[in-house]
């Protein structure tokens, strides 16, 4: 980075915003000011490439969650970091890969829309906008030039190019449009031209290529870079509204490029023409007119093709770049999506909490993550307080139950709606601190499939903490599986244990052993279990027999085999017993009085020892019953995600078989 470039950014406006922060442009947008000053801010929801963040090691702190389709999210941030220049990144389908077209209008129009809403008088707006716009009229045209989009993509960020011109005239908005050209560099997306090429060079040799006629105009991401950062210091009422062609205005064909990179990195090898299919958008004259931008913005591309490749090579070979980058790109520990997932239940108090916990939890690990908060029916303001949040983070998934179904169907229902690479399981009264889960995670990256936490010691009396203990010790003795003394339902489990989980047929579960059952690699972590944090916890004596119960009779056949060994010790008694009634009375006493008592107490012990046998296998018989029914283990009435709303069981199979994909 130049001096001159340093000083630019000492001259913006700040707070500083940079929306679409975790994408290419953005991430070295971001990286570059951050590098000079802090109050710069990295807003991200869910972004399917925040590697670069993880990479760059940004702090948690600048990194925001923020999701412009939702004018809530907007509002809060602005109004609690109060930001002054606003780089708007944020956009979707412009990859071959991206082809939800609702999700393409909604980002790049509807996004647009509430962004230039909140935009106050004093406040700067830079849209990354795109040579798209122009589509089939894409010979070097002027931005005064008919625009004619030939894709979803490209309608919307003419959409959003109109309403920037709508807003700034109408409103006084201080806002421009740079639509930009083939933008390549540090960061770029592995599977691109540019990246892909320079990584077979490395290698010395050339990857697959389309037609040889097909143009781009390059221009270098430090060049790219710049131009946002002359846009926000150049702004004014005699700009505001308008479009600039970031271009370098050289027409470069697939042909040229090759040449190029031929000639910088010695390789003899000949191209092969064709070998990789042409994309619908590829054109054979596209290419930009910059000269508006250098008049208004007082900017023009600085880097040559041969400079910008040899920089860009310079880069992968310092970065680490298969090591790093494709690594980080490819796997998903590196940029893994964790799913937390929360059972509700008179928590409406510590669930807002919950959540600053386990965001910032997250954010400090650097992960993505899916917050589901599961709402089993709560008498509480559970539903109100769970609205609120989904209004405000895209990444929060609030399920509503049609009744009280129990922790574990809550699980289930959430386990079967999340689409992380693992899950954590925790219940809502904050007895499972999310500060344990980095600790879990660690377990995870190492290759445990299953992490679970171990109670070491409870916040609560002696003597009931020695319950608890005991209570686990006679379990796993009795049971037939290995069951993890001291180990609740909080847990990271890997996807693929996920799936065997909520495969299960059985309708009543007990997932902690179930857990076990399943098997994989699993290892504990020791934490301390705080008290509840908000009012009594809702288990009682009762409640904690049922659970004893639903443990015992779903996981081992001792109470069955001890009323074997029962049977047959009171029958080897009993005819004992007659042999000593008959010596005793005709023997040894033959005086002996009798009497009722004997008979009473004899009675009562046999009829008791046969009660509790039908007892046992009353249990069992019970859970035989249950399953026979086949009834779901969980009824949902609605779904939020984020903002959305699904309220019909059509709606939500839906979304529940979208989430599976």
């Amino acid at each position: 980075m130049t001096d001159s470039v340093k000083e630019k950014i000492l001259s913006l406006k700040g707070p500083i915003f940079v929306y679409g922060a975790s994408g290419f442009i953005g991430a070295n947008l971001f990286n570059d000011i951050f590098s000079i000053r802090k109050d710069c801010f990295a807003l991200t929801h869910d972004a399917q490439k925040a590697w670069r963040l993880k990479l760059l090691n940004i702090p948690a702190e600048n990194i925001v969650h923020c999701d412009i389709v939702s004018n809530y999210s907007i509002e809060e941030v602005f109004n609690h970091y109060k930001p002054k220049t606003i780089f708007n990144l944020a956009a979707y389908g412009a990859y071959s890969k991206q082809k939800n077209i609702t999700l393409t209008y909604e980002t790049n129009v509807i996004g647009t829309v509430n962004l230039l809403e909140n935009l106050n008088p004093d406040m700067v707006y830079i849209h990354a906008g795109s040579s798209s716009e122009y589509g089939f009229n894409c010979t070097a045209p002027k931005e005064t030039d008919a625009l004619e989009p030939n894709s979803h993509y490209s309608v919307s960020k003419v959409s959003a190019a109109y309403m920037i011109q709508f807003y700034a005239k109408v409103h006084q908005k201080n806002a421009v449009n740079l639509r930009l050209y083939s933008i390549y560099g540090d960061w770029e997306e592995p599977d691109r031209l540019i990246p892909k090429l320079i990584e077979s060079v490395h290698e010395g040799k050339l990857p697959n290529f389309v037609s040889p006629e097909i143009s781009r105009d390059f221009v270098y991401i430090s060049d790219c870079i710049e131009a946002f950062i002359d846009s926000a210091l150049n702004m004014s009422s005699a700009i505001r509204g308008k479009s600039y062609n970031i271009a370098s205005g050289v027409k470069t064909t697939i042909r040229d490029l090759v040449d190029v990179s031929r000639k910088e990195f010695n390789i003899s090898e000949e191209p092969s023409w064709g070998s990789m299919q042409n994309r619908q958008w590829d054109l054979a004259e596209w290419f930009g007119d910059p000269s508006e931008a250098k008049k208004d913005l007082n900017w023009s591309a600085k880097t040559s093709l041969a400079d910008g490749l040899r920089k860009y090579y310079t880069w992968q070979k310092e970065i680490g770049y298969k090591e790093k980058v494709l690594t980080a790109f490819q796997n998903p520990y590196l940029n893994p999506v964790i799913s937390a997932i929360i059972a509700c239940y008179r928590d409406a108090q510590a669930i807002p909490y919950m959540y600053e916990r386990l965001v910032k939890t997250f954010n400090e690990m650097k992960v993505r993550y899916e917050i589901i908060f599961v709402n089993d029916c709560s008498p509480d303001n559970t539903e109100e307080v769970l609205e609120e949040i989904c209004n405000r983070d895209p990444n929060v998934i609030g399920i509503t139950h049609s009744r009280n179904f129990g922790s574990q169907a809550a699980f289930l229902s959430g386990m079967e709606i999340s689409t992380g690479d693992a899950v954590v399981l925790m219940d809502g009264d904050l007895q499972d601190p999310p500060e344990v889960i980095p600790g879990f995670y660690e377990k995870w990256t190492q290759g445990y499939e299953v992490t679970y936490g171990v109670r070491v010691k409870r916040e609560m009396p002696n003597w009931l903490h020695f319950f608890y203990k005991t209570f686990y010790r006679v379990f796993k003795n009795m049971s037939y599986i290995n069951i993890p003394n001291d180990a609740g339902d909080f847990s990271m489990i890997d996807r693929k244990v996920v799936k065997e989980l909520v495969g299960l047929p059985e309708t009543e579960q007990f997932l902690r052993g179930l857990r076990a059952w399943v098997g994989f690699k699993q290892i504990g972590v020791d934490y301390v279990r705080p008290e509840r944090m908000f009012g009594v916890s809702t288990n009682n004596w009762r409640k904690n027999i049922w659970w004893a119960k639903k443990a015992i009779f779903s996981f081992s056949f001792v109470p069955l085999e001890m009323m074997t060994y029962a049977g047959f010790i009171m029958t080897v008694l009993s005819v004992l017993g007659i042999f000593w009634q008959i010596l005793a009375k005709y023997v040894f006493f033959p005086n002996t009085p009798s009497g009722i008592s004997t008979v009473i107490v004899l009675v009562m012990f046999f009829g008791g020892i046969n009660l509790l046998g039908i007892s046992f296998l009353g249990e069992y018989i019970s859970k035989i019953f249950e399953e026979t029914k086949k009834r779901p283990k969980f009824i949902r009435t609605k779904v939020r995600k984020g903002i959305k709303k699904y309220n019909t069981s059509e709606e939500i199979k839906r979304l529940v078989e979208q989430q599976r994909k």
